[in-house]
């Protein structure tokens, strides 16, 4: 008898924002329904860009007008997803810095917070955020 050959989890392909404002704070925001906070983002539509994906997601999400041009690639991320048991995520991740910090919370999301990477509290993070992107902010600000 042979060994059952492994499966991969399934895969979730989102584009996400490091999104900073001048004191170094990042915006994490929590979708409804669910716990985590996370990374302003999601998944594109069927053939649209990385970062048109990202700018409707922006501005779908929390409200923000952004240039494309205004987001910087930071890599691709992959880790477990936050609300989906079972499934691996790959993150197109971009940094978008502010000079303000206006927003508002719409669509899906329920609630956004400004948090210092280096002390984010005990907010519950998607794997994403935790793993990823607070670290990667810490070493690079």
């Amino acid at each position: 008898m042979s060994p059952s050959p492994v499966v991969p989890p399934p895969l979730i392909e989102v584009v996400a924002a490091v999104v900073v404002r001048p004191d170094g704070r990042t915006l994490l925001v929590r979708k409804r329904g669910t716990a985590a906070f996370m990374n302003p983002g999601g998944k594109p539509e069927a053939g649209e860009e990385q970062r048109d994906a990202l700018v409707r997601e922006l501005q779908e999400e929390i409200g923000l007008l952004v240039e494309s041009t205004a987001l910087q690639p930071l890599g691709t991320f992959e880790t477990d997803a936050a609300n989906e048991p079972g499934h691996a995520l790959v993150a197109h991740v971009f940094l978008l810095e502010l000079a303000s910090a206006d927003h508002r919370v719409a669509a899906e999301i329920e609630e956004s917070r400004w948090v210092d990477p280096a002390a984010p509290g005990d907010l519950p993070l998607a794997p994403l955020a935790a793993e990823h992107l607070l670290p990667w902010l810490l070493a690079h600000r």
